[in-house]
């Protein structure tokens, strides 16, 4: 005897009831968009408020301020500037952070790029040791290693032309060293990662044509790494042009320190005049968004590297 099983359809959903789920649905994720939105909009202007409210103090009088208060309009003046640049000695140091950022900023990516080619080309069994020991570093407060840098730094001869101390303390070269060691490993684990995509067919067809390991890593990965490298001297630029720590711990003379330390010369023991200071902050600050606008375009490619892979 044979029996026929019959597999009965799924009853369709009303035409109507569709059309209602689908509205609900829209009415839903346009109601998370807007509050998405908001919520964006709000943080941003918590955001900007400090800065904006730095910026229109910086061109109000000081005395007019304190006469008339800081939510009074008017008063407007460029003289805190003016004063500023002057007493601050901004072009000064503006030529000490210049000395210790660009070599800084070259070195960290050079080493770091050739770090990572080795390390993104060659599939070798310590590659992973290698890349950890490099976010190991990052991991590290650099705080902790003050002392025994200030002892290593004291203890290091060099000749009197790199150093007026006879010594790496008090120096341009020891704040670079510094830089360099503590941000290379940054610099691997993001071009290393960025390497891997690049395709092995090109490394392939370049060994076949006779081209050495360096020529591969300079001619053919570097220029595909340009929005990663650009993206990583942005940030570069912004912490190294903007550290205070480093040039106040290894440095003693007045004379070399960075401009993140020319604002002390616009504070005064018992009395600040904080438009001053705000003036000299905003000028203080454009560099790095100077170079923020210049690799704009490359910061954001960089940012969004691989997404679409």
């Amino acid at each position: 005897m044979t029996t026929s099983l019959t597999r009965t359809a799924p009853p369709e959903r009303d035409p109507l009831t569709r059309n209602r789920a689908a509205v609900a649905n829209r009415r839903r994720a346009g109601t998370a968009q807007i509050a998405m939105y908001v919520l964006l909009t709000v943080m941003a202007l918590v955001w900007l408020f400090p800065l904006v409210w730095a910026v229109y103090n910086s061109f109000r009088d000081y005395d007019y301020v304190l006469l008339n208060g800081y939510l009074s309009v008017g008063g407007y003046t460029l003289s805190n500037y003016i004063d500023s640049w002057q007493i601050g000695g901004i072009p000064h140091y503006f030529f000490n952070s210049l000395i210790i950022t660009v070599p800084s900023v070259l070195l960290i990516l050079f080493f770091g790029s050739m770090a990572a080619f080795i390390l993104a080309r060659f599939s070798w069994k310590f590659n992973i040791f290698m890349l950890a020991v490099f976010i190991a570093g990052n991991l590290l407060p650099q705080q902790t290693l003050l002392t025994p840098l200030f002892r290593l730094y004291n203890a290091i001869p060099v000749p009197y032309w790199m150093s007026s101390s006879g010594s790496l303390y008090d120096s341009y070269w020891g704040l670079i060293i510094v830089h360099v060691a503590f941000q290379t490993g940054f610099c691997v684990f993001v071009l290393s990662n960025y390497m891997k995509t690049v395709p092995h067919e090109l490394l392939e067809a370049a060994t076949v044509d006779g081209a050495s390991l360096f020529r591969q890593y300079w001619q053919v990965v570097m220029p595909l790494c340009r929005p990663a490298l650009a993206a990583l001297a942005t940030l570069m630029v912004t912490w190294i042009y903007n550290d205070f720590f480093w040039a106040l711990a290894l440095m003693v003379s007045g004379d070399k320190l960075p401009v993140t330390t020319a604002l002390q010369n616009l504070q005064g023991s018992f009395f600040t005049d904080t438009n001053l200071l705000a003036a000299g902050s905003v000028m203080v600050a454009l560099p790095t968004v100077l170079v923020f606008v210049a690799l704009q375009r490359h910061f954001v490619s960089g940012l969004t590297m691989g997404a679409n892979k």
